[in-house]
């Protein structure tokens, strides 16, 4: 996930981190719970009491905190690729007393066992720190794979045309915010801004593409705020 003020790879990977790390996300999306409770909804309506979920990008733990408590059948699988992200992940699972329905992945959805069958799947804000189409499309065919036939899958990710003035205005109010919900100046948020204009945006109807090409259909939007979006759907 992207600019989270005063987190270095130096630091310790304690509750402090953890609350800076949960403060960050909420800043460049501020809307991050109300998704959350909308995921969570959805998985709900489409799985059975007892469900086996496959977590992509599941560094930092949220996925965890936000359906782990109330939904107490159901097992997960957390892939991330970044070990201090993966040990945040750890710390809120012993925290909330749930490592016996948790099995982490340090690496990618191509360390995920073979032929390993989920009842569900979720992908948040992942999609963005992939440079190349292919591997876009390569990461989601290969959480179909893990999907039976009809179970939900949910995407998020920072989506849009940069090269639009409507791409230009939803840049500044993002930036904007963070200037106004942090002690950050306009030379810090500007440094942001280089690193955010970096990563992998693509515009909302490319993304449901590569999900139809992946082998997913009842492609649906549910959710956007500023340069965010979220998408539901399920393997076909």
């Amino acid at each position: 996930m992207i600019g989270f003020d005063n987190m270095t790879e130096k630091m310790t990977f304690d509750k402090d981190m953890a609350t800076e790390y949960d403060k960050g996300v909420r800043r460049t999306l501020p809307t991050y719970d109300a998704m959350f409770r909308l995921v969570q909804a959805y998985l709900r309506a489409h799985t059975e009491e007892h469900a086996d979920l496959l977590l992509i990008g599941a560094g930092g733990g949220n996925e965890l905190t936000a359906f782990g408590p109330t939904n107490p059948n159901w097992t997960f699988t957390a892939v991330d690729p970044a070990p201090p992200m993966l040990d945040i992940a750890r710390m809120k699972a012993i925290d909330l007393k749930m490592t016996d329905r948790v099995e982490f992945i340090e690496g990618t959805i191509d360390d995920v066992e073979i032929g390993k069958i989920y009842d569900a799947a979720t992908c948040m804000l992942v999609l963005h720190f992939i440079p190349d189409n292919d591997e876009k499309l390569h990461l989601l065919k290969k959480i179909r794979q893990h999907l039976s036939p009809g179970a939900p899958f949910v995407l998020a990710s920072m989506y849009g045309d940069a090269n639009t003035p409507a791409f230009d205005e939803l840049f500044v109010l993002w930036k904007t915010y963070w200037l106004d919900s942090t002690d950050l100046t306009e030379a810090d948020v500007d440094e942001m801004e280089k690193a955010v204009l970096g990563l992998s945006f693509l515009p909302e109807e490319e993304i449901a593409r590569l999900l139809q090409e992946a082998g997913f259909g009842k492609i649906a939007k549910f959710f956007t705020t500023n340069i965010f979006g979220g998408w539901i759907c399920k393997a076909d």
